[in-house]
Parts: structure tokens; sequence; C-alpha cells
């Protein structure tokens, strides 16, 4: 109980430090620049300390639960006698299926389940008049982020180079947006960053590591990073998709009325 305390203790105070620039910035504009004391400065300093001891926390649940429980999961799937596998059988992507499950699951749930991309959904709805689903594009985005996980681990497992993969799916993005409806295209591209943070990021990295840690032939270090990046890309993929999609059904329910 002592050394959990210590630990947290130790968290808490990096994250003062980590936090210590910002405050700093905000002070200097604020009387340097600006020239204007802080209204409502009680409020701000009970918000900082919120925001300080909820980041503490956070990391403490990520070294605690998150990470653990990522490569607990990527170790036990790939384990021999979850498997199948005798001595000396040969092992190919085709084997680790549920791995692929397990990665595609993950990404939908965490993607459905991020507070940043409920913001910005909800959002987007409001502005637009209804005209984007909030619904809509928070299940486009998780279907994009649950495929580029899978896609990411079958990358691990295979050993493929990342930038191969990486330079073809710029390429689709780019030839979407030429014809993509302009209203739904900066959306579109904020969806990937938006969609990696504080509930996805966690359990998709620790996957990525667990998988390369376990994975015969693989480097943690070389190997275990890039899910992010593929589950960032693909969300603006899906999104790109979705409005294509959205748009060609419309021109045919107007077809189909005229």
């Amino acid at each position: 109980m002592i050394d959990a305390v210590n630990h947290f203790l130790l968290t808490l105070l990096a994250t003062c430090q980590n936090m210590l620039p910002i405050a700093a910035i905000i002070v200097v504009f604020q009387f340097v620049v600006i020239r204007k004391r802080f209204t409502q400065l009680k409020k701000i300093l009970v918000g900082f300390a919120f925001v300080i001891f909820g980041i503490a926390f956070f990391l403490e649940g990520l070294d605690m639960a998150l990470f653990p429980l990522g490569k607990l999961m990527a170790t036990q799937l790939t384990a021999a006698e979850f498997l199948g596998t005798g001595a000396g059988e040969v092992l190919t992507w085709r084997s680790y299926a549920w791995v692929y499950v397990f990665a595609a699951s993950v990404g939908f749930a965490t993607t459905l389940a991020e507070p940043a991309l409920l913001a910005v959904a909800q959002k987007a709805q409001h502005i637009s008049g209804g005209t984007i689903n909030a619904w809509g594009l928070r299940l486009a985005v998780s279907l994009g982020v649950a495929l580029g996980s899978t896609l990411g681990t079958v990358r691990i497992i295979t050993g493929i180079e990342l930038y191969y993969l990486l330079f073809a799916g710029y390429a689709i993005v780019m030839i979407q947006t030429l014809f993509t409806p302009k209203l739904i295209v900066a959306l579109a591209y904020d969806s990937g960053p938006v969609t990696t943070s504080t509930v996805t990021v966690p359990l998709v990295t620790a996957l990525g590591l667990g998988l390369a840690s376990t994975v015969p032939g693989r480097n943690p270090l070389l190997d275990g990073f890039g899910l992010v990046a593929f589950a960032g890309l693909f969300a603006v993929i899906a999104v790109l998709g979705y409005a294509q999609l959205a748009q060609l059904l419309g021109k045919d329910k107007r077809s189909s009325t005229s």
C-alpha cells in the first residue's frame, strides 16, 4: 500500500512538472500581453487541480490495468496451447485469426466510447443542422479504427514494412478527398487525431507491444508501434467513404423521386 501511494505521489509530481509550462504560458500572456487580471481565479485554480489529479490517476490506471491487460490478452491469444499448435509446427498469419477479431473488437468498442469523438460528432451535427449525423459519424470512425487495428496486427505478425501500408493508405485518402463533398473533408481529417485519444490509444498500444513481445521474430521497439497510426489513418478513410456513400445514396433518392 505504501509503495502504491509513493508511486502515485511520484506520478502526481511528474504531472505537476509537465503542466507547469502550460500554466506559465497562460500567466505570461494574461499579465504581459493582455494585461488583465484573471476573472474567476478560484474556479481556474480548482480546474487546474482537477486536471492535474485526473491526469495522475489516468496514468496510474494505465500502468496498473490497461497496459498489463493489453499485454496479457496478446500473450494469451498467441500462446501455443490456445492456437493448438504442436511442437515444431510453423505458424502463418492465418493462425492468428482470434488476434484479428480481438483487435477489431477493441478498436471498434474503444472508439465508440471515445469522449473526444463524441464531443466532435455532437458539435458537427449541431453546426451542420443535422446534415451530419452524430451516430453515423461515430460508427464510421469506429469501423475505420477497427479495420486499421486489424491491419496493424496483420503487419506485426507478418513483418510487412510499415511505410508500404502507410503510403498506400494515404494515397487512398488523397484520391478520396478529390471526390468527397467539401463539407466533410476537414471533419474527416480531424477524425483521425480525435479518435486516437484517451481511451483508444492505451489499449491499442498495449496490444501492439504485447503482440510484438510474443510473436516469434518480432521486436517490440521496431514492430510494437504503428497501430495508432493505422487507427488514425483508417478513421479518415472511413469518414470520407461514409460521406461519399451518403452523397451517392442522396443522388439515387433524388433521381427516384423525380
